[in-house]
């Protein structure tokens, strides 16, 4: 049973005091909650697999990664969401007040799924491009094993950098480097 959506108008303090009650995940954007549905096997396996590497390659960095739980407010579309992944290296994202919701990522990843993927590379991106401290969105595809990578240029234009099976991944924002294989090793129908 989902839980009891919160009558209108629903500002983004009421969201959050709502939302630590509730069992799970619900996005919120721009005064509308919609409940997080549960990810695959492979959806799970691709963010665990992309994740582990991040996190080694950023041990000891000032750089830090999260994985699912953790929010992501986007103040200029007035929306709070999950990311699959994202990673801040920003000190304003270390205090004590930004332990619930991460305000400066340079980086975040969706895996996609059948039923998110409209709105992944649509709204979403469209809200996630109001943050000027992202350098990188990551869209996964675990049907078609294939990265797309939208990289912001110097002139602040988003430029796709797509990155096939056998492949090496770059994400330049933290200078991660992967084989492509990696992040979908141990997914069915390998």
């Amino acid at each position: 049973m989902s839980p009891p959506r919160p009558e209108l108008p629903f500002g983004p303090d009421d969201y959050l005091a709502w939302e630590q009650e509730q069992p799970e995940r619900n996005e919120y954007v721009d005064g509308e909650v919609f409940a997080m549905s549960g990810a695959s096997d492979a959806h799970g396996t691709v963010a665990g697999n992309l994740f582990a590497g991040l996190h080694a390659h950023l041990r000891g960095r000032s750089c830090k990664p999260f994985i699912s739980d953790m929010k992501v407010h986007v103040e200029a579309a007035n929306s709070f969401f999950y990311p699959d992944i994202l990673v801040t290296c920003d000190p304003r994202d270390r205090t004590p007040e930004a332990s619930h919701v991460k305000h400066h990522p340079l980086l975040v990843v969706e895996v996609l799924s059948p039923s998110t993927e409209a709105y992944d590379r649509g709204n979403k991106f469209a809200a996630y491009r109001m943050l000027d401290s992202l350098r990188e969105y990551v869209l996964v595809s675990t049907e078609q094993r294939r990265i797309e990578v939208f990289r912001r240029d110097g002139t602040g234009h988003w430029v796709l950098y797509p990155f096939a099976p056998d492949e090496e991944l770059h994400l330049a924002s933290i200078d991660f480097r992967c084989p492509v294989a990696e992040v979908f090793e141990g997914v069915e129908g390998e």
